[in-house]
C-alpha cells in the first residue's frame, strides 16, 4: 500500500465527475446506523470496479470522503496513552511508536466511498498501512484501559506498594 493515497484521492474524483456521478463530500459512514457492508479492498483495491457495481445498481449519488493525517491525531493518541497509565517501559515504547508516524502529516491516510441500495451501505474504505497501525496503537491502549478496568486487585497509587 502506499504511503500516501493523495493520488488515488485526486483520481477517485476525476473518474467520479468523469463517469457522471453525483458527488457528495461527505464525512465517513462507517459509524453510520444503517447496516454496512464492505468492499473486499484487499482482493480488488480498483475503485472503478466497485463504481461499475455502484453504476449498475442504480446509484446516482456517491458519498466521497477522503482524510488527511493531521498532528492532532497524534496528539489525541498521545493523550489517551498518557491517560492509560501503562507501565514507563511500555508507555515510552508506545510513544516512539506514535512520534514514528509523525513524518505521515499531511498524507491522505483514507479514501472512503459509499452508496446506498436497499437499505444498506456498499463502502468502499482504502487506508494506509500506517493509518492502520495507528488504530492498532490505539486499540491497545483501549485495551490496556479497559484491562485496568476490570482489574480489582491493582494497586492504589499508581501501583507502587509501601510498608510504612
Amino acid at each position: 500500500m502506499d504511503a500516501n493515497l493523495d493520488t488515488l484521492k485526486d483520481e477517485v474524483g476525476k473518474y467520479l465527475v468523469e463517469q457522471g456521478f453525483n458527488v457528495f463530500y461527505g464525512l465517513s459512514r462507517i459509524a453510520d446506523s444503517l447496516p454496512i457492508i464492505y468492499w473486499d479492498c484487499d482482493r480488488s483495491p480498483d475503485f472503478r470496479e466497485y463504481l461499475a457495481v455502484a453504476r449498475k445498481s442504480g446509484a446516482k449519488l456517491i458519498v466521497f470522503h477522503y482524510q488527511e493525517f493531521t498532528p492532532e491525531n497524534i496528539d489525541d493518541a498521545l493523550d489517551q496513552l498518557e491517560a492509560a497509565g501503562m507501565p514507563p517501559e511500555d508507555q515510552r515504547a508506545m510513544e516512539r511508536r506514535l512520534k514514528e508516524l509523525r513524518a505521515y502529516e499531511g498524507f491522505t491516510c483514507a479514501v472512503e466511498l459509499s452508496f446506498d441500495y436497499e437499505g444498506r451501505v456498499y463502502v468502499f474504505d482504502l487506508r494506509t498501512d500506517w493509518y492502520n497501525e495507528l488504530g492498532d496503537i490505539l486499540d491497545e491502549i483501549e485495551m490496556f484501559g479497559a484491562d485496568m478496568d476490570e482489574d480489582d486487585e491493582r494497586p492504589m497509587g499508581g501501583g507502587y506498594f509501601s510498608r510504612n
